[in-house]
Formats: structure tokens, C-alpha cells, sequence
């Protein structure tokens, strides 16, 4: 019973866990270029259980040769093993407006942003929907400076427009070419807030082969019926468990009261 609590309560646990990612999700469904976040949950390896009693069975024999009878082998539980991110491609929205840029194929927009602990880096993001600030620079809704191949580009008042290749162009004149970046394994990166991605150890930059289209925006990949779907189910397994808790802690407290009767009579 005392195993059997703990399992569902560790199994309530990674439903919690679950349900986060999932609302998470939720929150984002009208978010640009959002990528959804994916559970992985493992099981703990099995272990053998066998019966108390082959101790016993063995000093009534004169013998410590006795095999212990085996029960059968059990899990300790589920528990949550990983949290990856899913780069499927969202649909393109078209809107028309110049700053609206969207990435088809792989590869990302580099942007200076800072890090926790405020040191300025480059970052990542998918989110195109960029605009001027009151010097021209090209920047992101959250503030961060939209990085070009000559550093943060700034833009000339006038008509702007950008090529498949990321160059950008002002009144028909060249500007700057904006720094696109791909990445080998895309799950070595890690979300850092505002929509952007950092680098680990294990990114490796990759030659940058998609496409920039112009007045469009890349939508969120989140699927809000299969997340609605997927919430449901996780709520059911969480009542599930919460259930079996409860049941297994009723069932401890009358074997600790039938044991304490038995003893005092």
C-alpha cells in the first residue's frame, strides 16, 4: 500500500507537469512563430519483488540455501523525463505590411538580446513581425535590435522591402542583408522568453537554406483542438490517480487499525 501511494502521487506529479506544457501551449495558440513544447515521460526500471518470508524459511531449515519465492516485478512509476520543443513550421499569414517578414524552411532571425544575467547575446527567433524605432533601427515588438550582416540594421525613411534572400532594400537602394541563421539540431536550443531561442554547448550553426517572404508572418504551431484533447486526458489521469491515493490511504489507515485492535486484544 505504502508503494502504491507513492506511485500515484508521482504519477499525479507528471500530470501537473504535463498540464503546464500544455497551457502553455494554450496561452500561445495566436502567439508569431511560437513552437509548442512536447512531454516525455519514462518509467522507472522494474525491480523484483519477493516474499518476506524466505528469511524465515530458511532458519527453520538450518539453511541460508533457501530461494526467495519471487512475486513478480513492479515499477515505481511514471515520471517526467523531457521537455522538447516541436520546429514543425507554422502557416504562413499574409498581412502586407513591410516590417512583417516570416521564415519558410529552416533557419531563424538573429536578434541582440541579453541573457539572465543581462549580458547582451545573440539570440533566435522565428517571430518576424519586427518595427522602426525613433532612430531607424529594426527591431522586434519586445525591443530587441534585429541583427544584420553589418550589426543592428537601420533603416532610412522610405519604402522598404526585402528579398527571399533577406536583403534589404530602402527606396530601391541597398541596405543591409539580415542575419539569418540555421542550426544543425534545433534541440539544442532552449527558449529564453520573448519568443526567442539561446544556444547550449551542443548548437551547431548551419548554412542558412529557407526563405524570407515579405508581409507574411510565420503562425504558432500549436493545434489547439489536439492540445484541448490532450488537456482532457491528462485531467482524467490526474483524477485517476488522485483517486488511488485516496484509496490507498484509506486502505493504510484500517490495516494500522485492525493491526493496533488485534494487538491490544
Amino acid at each position: 500500500m505504502i508503494k502504491g501511494l507513492y506511485i500515484s502521487a508521482l504519477g499525479m506529479n507528471t500530470e501537473t507537469q504535463r498540464m503546464d506544457a500544455i497551457s502553455n501551449n494554450i496561452a500561445n495558440v495566436n502567439t508569431t512563430g511560437y513552437k509548442r513544447d512536447l512531454t516525455v515521460s519514462r518509467s522507472f526500471a522494474e525491480e523484483l519483488t519477493q516474499r518476506l518470508n524466505a528469511k524465515d524459511k530458511a532458519l527453520a531449515q538450518n539453511t541460508f540455501f533457501i530461494q526467495a519465492d519471487s512475486v513478480g516485478k513492479w515499477s515505481p512509476g511514471l515520471f517526467l523525463d523531457d521537455v522538447y520543443t516541436d520546429f514543425a513550421g507554422g502557416s504562413l499569414q499574409q498581412t502586407g505590411a513591410p516590417l512583417n517578414l516570416a521564415v519558410t524552411g529552416g533557419g531563424f532571425f538573429s536578434v541582440s538580446a541579453r541573457d539572465a544575467d543581462g549580458n547582451a547575446k545573440e539570440m533566435y527567433t522565428r517571430d518576424g513581425s519586427f518595427t522602426l524605432g525613433p532612430d531607424g533601427a529594426l527591431m522586434t515588438l519586445e525591443g530587441h535590435a534585429v541583427l544584420g550582416a553589418n550589426g543592428a540594421v537601420t533603416l532610412p525613411a522610405g519604402n522598404v522591402t526585402v528579398d527571399a534572400g533577406g536583403r534589404v532594400y530602402a527606396n530601391g537602394s541597398y541596405v543591409d542583408t539580415l542575419k539569418m541563421t540555421d542550426f544543425e539540431d534545433y534541440h539544442t536550443l532552449r527558449k529564453a522568453g520573448d519568443n526567442l531561442f539561446d544556444t547550449t554547448e551542443g548548437s551547431v550553426a548551419a548554412n542558412f537554406e529557407g526563405a524570407v517572404t515579405q508581409g507574411s508572418l510565420e503562425a504558432s504551431n500549436v493545434n489547439s483542438v489536439r492540445e484541448m484533447t490532450d488537456m482532457i486526458a491528462v485531467s482524467r489521469a490526474y483524477e485517476a490517480n488522485s483517486r488511488l491515493v485516496t484509496i490507498h490511504d484509506t486502505e493504510l489507515g484500517r490495516a494500522v487499525n485492525d493491526i493496533g485492535r488485534k494487538s491490544a486484544q
